[in-house]
């Protein structure tokens, strides 16, 4: 920073802790990026493309669905405000690390709304998914699909009875989640066709009370002394685990994300990308109360994609 203005020392600052933070970012894997122009955006492609068929007549063309879901943009911000006589002082980069922290929180945003979505998604207004059911629910249908359920109990997925819910062992861990990714390959769009059946990659989000025991169901080898671990020596699927301490309240329950697909199980719609506003020496506002300012802005939202790529699994 210069003397006793914030600069472009302070911007550097920011954007390389904001890179060293994207890297633990897990709102990217579930959710996908769309940029958006105006106030909100309507999503009408959250359905299928049509499978190939045998070319007999005319081609059958199948256009949008009737379904869809509208997110609304809402500008955010963040700001840090400095005594011009602090930033003059600052000899030990104090105030490069309030920065750095800026950034840190900034990146915070899209994994609190998408929190709270996957909160609500059970049983909330704000948890409607675009077919009009809860994201979360046990009655999702349209076209051929039949009905569907990512709200999962140990009827749907035998290995979600576990002997101590609150604190299964590793092994019951892993078996639970492969009993839901193997219940999961068996989605279908609304022509009747699998949904999941090229899914290899795959997140489950746990609050810290299930935490050691799924974090150890996706990282060791071996599990329970000398058995082996289905789940982290499996060759055809990549999991991960993510500790989400915005989930502390499920003690018993945990999700499955699919994170390979073109599409994500949630949008993170953007209509300006995150951007750094300073008033800053010689401004009226500097002039007027000896004081400076560094934001933040961003303008989006997020909102639900495919509730075919999550589940909520309750352990019994």
């Amino acid at each position: 920073m210069g003397a006793s203005g914030l600069g472009r020392r302070d911007v550097q600052s920011f954007f390389v802790a904001l890179e060293d933070a994207a890297r633990l970012d897990w709102s990217q894997r579930i959710g996908m990026k769309t940029g958006s122009d105006q106030a909100s955006e309507t999503y009408k492609w959250l359905t299928a493309s049509p499978a190939m068929r045998e070319w007999v007549g005319e081609r059958i063309a199948k256009g949008l669905t009737e379904n869809g879901l509208t997110i609304v943009n809402k500008t955010w911000e963040s700001t840090l405000e400095f005594l011009t006589d602090d930033i003059r002082r600052d000899k030990t980069s104090q105030i490069d690390l309030r920065i750095a922290d800026l950034a840190r929180r900034s990146l915070t945003l899209e994994r609190k709304l998408l929190s709270t979505l996957i909160l609500n998604g059970s049983g909330n207004t704000s948890g409607l998914a675009y077919d009009g059911q809860y994201f979360f629910d046990t009655d999702h249908s349209e076209g051929d699909s039949g009905v569907q359920k990512n709200l999962l109990t140990a009827t749907e997925v035998p290995a979600l009875d576990v002997t101590t819910a609150t604190a299964p062992t590793a092994l019951e861990a892993a078996m639970a989640v492969l009993g839901v990714i193997g219940y999961m390959l068996g989605y279908l769009d609304d022509q009747g066709e699998p949904m999941c059946e090229e899914a290899r990659e795959f997140t489950v989000m746990t609050g810290k009370g299930l935490a050691p025991s799924f974090m150890a169901a996706v990282t060791q080898k071996v599990v329970a002394g000398n058995v082996d671990n289905p789940l982290a020596q499996s060759q055809d699927y990549k999991v991960s685990h993510v500790l989400n301490p915005r989930l502390n309240a499920w003690t018993t329950d945990f999700a499955v994300f699919r994170t390979d697909g073109v599409t994500k199980p949630f949008i993170l719609q953007e209509e300006e990308a995150l951007t750094i506003q300073i008033i800053g020496a010689g401004s009226e506002y500097e002039t007027q109360n000896n004081k400076q300012l560094f934001g933040v802005k961003k303008v989006g939202n997020v909102g639900f994609g495919l509730w075919q790529f999550a589940t909520k699994n309750t352990l019994s």
